[in-house]
């Protein structure tokens, strides 16, 4: 199937690093560098090359994201994997700026799709606080 985003370049980078990421996860202790593709975010909020090359540039996108049988699949996992963590907190697991990644990324799918997962998380991991400048982006790009 084609699709009108190049989400295959999730699906690279994801190909080497998925196993090893989710099991990160599952530990609750993140160690290698996989933030970027495995929790995208918003466009214009990371600055880096890498964080440019797989930021989401619409709703649109992260929609399409979350509709691919690998990529929507996978993030789905993650933050499951997520969920069945108990007393850390998302600073813990993942560094004070991955645990700001990861709250863009469950803003922006939470934003883009009906699934109470990503909302879920939000509640769990940041007391229901969305990521401010994620929304500001979505709003400024719809």
């Amino acid at each position: 199937m084609t699709y009108p985003y190049d989400l295959e370049r999730f699906v690279t980078a994801q190909a080497a690093v998925y196993e090893s990421a989710l099991a990160e996860i599952r530990r609750g202790a993140k160690r290698s560098h996989w933030m970027w593709f495995i929790f995208p975010q918003a466009a214009g909020l990371g600055r880096s090359p890498m964080a440019q090359h797989y930021a989401i540039v619409s709703l649109e996108e992260a929609r399409a994201y979350l509709a691919h049988p690998v990529l929507g699949a996978r993030l789905r996992q993650c933050v499951e994997a997520l969920d069945a963590l108990t007393g850390v907190t998302a600073r813990a697991v993942f560094g004070e700026v991955d645990a700001m990644k990861l709250r863009s990324s469950l803003t922006l799918f939470r934003e883009a799709g009906n699934d109470p997962l990503f909302g879920a998380a939000l509640d769990r991991w940041f007391a229901g606080t969305s990521d401010a400048a994620t929304l500001a982006l979505i709003d400024r790009s719809s």
